[in-house]
């Protein structure tokens, strides 16, 4: 089944893939690997902003996480390397919180399971998952990837 497939079998509708808002490209390809610069969260076309812990609730931010995710897929499919996918190797999830907030795992459990729902066995993946004080724009969440392609 191509990733195409499995996305509409998900119901799954890919966001348009976002500009870079500062100088980078949103995705490096070396060899049989592509790297994808952090990813914001816009859900329904706005992005969330605001600290887990404080205006930002556990199950908001499971969900920024998850729109970050769908904006990594859509940067994939933006460079033509959504169905190149071979493994997902690992994800960085950067999350602002307050300096009492422990729960950036179950933040970024929101890109990290819709990795595995999209890829299956080849969406589970290395994980970093930690508190920032702030993130570009206010944003809630920001994720990167590291992703195995085909030749």
């Amino acid at each position: 089944m191509t990733i195409a497939a499995r996305l509409q079998e998900l119901g799954i509708t890919l966001p348009k893939a976002a500009a870079p808002v500062a100088s980078y490209v949103p995705v490096v390809v070396d060899g049989r690997r592509a790297y994808l610069s952090g990813q914001l969260p816009f859900v329904d076309g706005k992005l969330v902003t605001g600290k887990l812990g404080d205006t930002v609730s556990l199950e908001e931010g499971q969900a920024a996480a998850r729109a970050c995710g769908l904006m990594i897929l859509a940067q994939l499919e933006a460079a033509g390397l959504l169905e190149r996918v071979e493994q997902v190797v690992k994800l960085g999830g950067f999350v602002a919180s307050t300096s009492d907030f422990t729960d950036q795992p179950k933040v970024a459990n929101g890109a990290s399971d819709l990795m595995v729902e999209v890829f299956g066995d080849a969406g589970k993946h290395a994980r970093s998952a930690v508190g920032v004080p702030v993130l570009p724009l206010d944003a809630a969440v920001e994720v990167d990837a590291i992703i195995a392609i085909t030749a």
